[in-house]
């Protein structure tokens, strides 16, 4: 499941980086929202499937703090970015003839800046809020199947919910992989 997690988010990013026809705003944010899906399993899922092969949960301070911060600023960040791209399809349904004026590079480029740095500033008033309050105690099975659901499940369907049925990404997808192939066999 990881591993087709970051082949179908690398094959978004590069589907959209490499069609210029896929240069639009909302392809911009999809190919970040890959990024940020790649980013945010790849904090979790290794030392998984680490703790998984040995048979440990060990996990030394350091290293559960870096996880956790990582985890958690990717996780905001993504939903943040979920949030950026429903303003997108908003205004491209309810503005479409205003859509490219609305939606300029450099506002697209802000949104996604802005994202990132709202991931920060909300991961550290958080986290600061959940260290300072008490625990409290949870069903760690439950609790487990939740987390894995949220980390490998949801950033690996992302990649099919957008672009199975998406004939752009599909179209820029096989023209890469077509360039990719001849020259291939040009050399």
């Amino acid at each position: 499941m990881y591993l087709i997690t970051v082949l179908g988010n690398l094959l978004i990013i590069l589907a959209v980086s490499s069609d210029s026809h896929l240069h639009t705003p909302m392809y911009f944010f999809l190919s970040n929202l890959s990024l940020i899906d790649i980013c945010f399993t790849s904090t979790i899922v290794p030392k998984m499937l680490l703790n998984i092969q040995t048979q440990s949960k060990a996990i030394t301070y350091a290293g559960c703090i870096t996880q956790m911060c990582f985890s958690l600023h990717f996780a905001v960040l993504d939903d943040i970015l979920l949030t950026v791209m429903a303003y997108d399809r908003f205004v491209a349904i309810c503005h479409p003839l205003h859509y490219m004026v609305i939606m300029n590079p450099k506002l697209c480029g802000l949104l996604v800046l802005m994202s990132w740095i709202i991931i920060v500033s909300l991961f550290y008033g958080t986290s600061l809020g959940v260290y300072l309050s008490s625990a409290v105690t949870h069903n760690s099975q439950s609790s487990a199947i939740a987390s894995v659901l949220y980390t490998v499940v949801t950033p690996m369907l992302n990649p099919f919910i957008y672009s199975l049925r998406n004939k752009d990404i599909k179209r820029a997808l096989k023209r890469s992989f077509v360039v990719a192939g001849t020259k291939g066999t040009i050399t």
